[in-house]
């Protein structure tokens, strides 16, 4: 892609956040905040594509004086940080989820379970022997009909032997027509709305500001950013990287943890 006259070749900045924008401590780096100011003063814009629904997004962009559009929930929601308000919102169809989990179950035995209620406030409910990375929010079931008593975003599988490689593969393999299947991130094994991905949901946002692909350079760290870096016209991998997704990235940068993403801005800033 060729420089522009703003002096920075892309018009949108997509970045994943665990694992890619944000350290472990879940700060973002004073060498990465000036980078992506510095890009946004050329002319480019951001947008934070996560895996998390809103409800675990909303603090760290409040944190991070963030006001413009996120796509949250792995694609299924595209939040408006400054207004604090969802612009849209995509739900898993309970019925299909239901079958899909009885087919992936009937493959590997039980599951752990955990989901994720939508709106701007929904609650993730995680039930007996689901692990939670980290000290997010989270609402104990012990009956699995609560899981289905409102409208979800995704559930979360985990596997009590199976690695998350191996058991997204077999709910690949299981119920593959019925829902997505997206790998995440460690003990991040979740189901989605059929044919949705963090693209569809940056499609929509990028829409929404006039953008497009070919306009756009991609960050990320796992397997569910693959169809991310498909749409994007650039993709970089951080050195923390899963295989899968270093393997369809354009390049590949320093991890998480050694400002990775202003290294890449700083050399197409100049």
């Amino acid at each position: 892609m060729s420089q522009d006259a703003s002096g920075f070749p892309y018009k949108l900045i997509a970045t994943d956040l665990d694992g890619t924008l944000l350290r472990s401590d879940e700060s973002v780096s004073r060498r990465t905040r000036e980078a992506l100011a510095a890009a946004t003063a050329a002319g480019a814009a951001h947008i934070v594509v996560t895996g998390r629904a809103t409800p675990w997004t909303r603090h760290i962009l409040d944190d991070l004086g963030y006001d413009g559009l996120a796509v949250c929930a792995q694609g299924a929601q595209v939040y408006h940080a400054g207004e604090h308000r969802l612009l849209t919102s995509v739900t898993l169809d309970r019925q299909l989820a239901g079958v899909a989990l009885a087919k992936i179950e009937a493959e590997v035995g039980p599951l752990y379970l955990a989901a994720s209620r939508d709106g701007l406030d929904g609650a993730v409910l995680v039930g007996p022997g689901y692990a939670v990375t980290g000290a997010l929010p989270a609402t104990p079931f012990t009956d699995v009909s609560d899981l289905w008593a409102a409208p979800l975003n995704k559930i979360y599988i985990q596997h009590p032997e199976l690695s998350d490689d191996e058991l997204a593969e077999a709910a690949r393999r299981a119920a593959g027509g019925f829902v997505t299947v997206a790998m995440a991130g460690e003990g991040i094994v979740e189901l989605l709305p059929l044919g949705l991905s963090k693209a569809t949901g940056l499609s929509l946002a990028a829409r929404r500001l006039g953008l497009k692909a070919d306009d756009t350079i991609a960050f990320g760290d796992m397997p569910n950013d693959i169809p991310m870096f498909a749409w994007a016209a650039r993709g970089v991998a951080m050195a923390n990287a899963h295989g899968e997704l270093k393997a369809v990235a354009d390049e590949e940068t320093l991890s998480n943890e050694a400002d990775g993403i202003a290294v890449v801005l700083e050399r197409l800033l100049g």
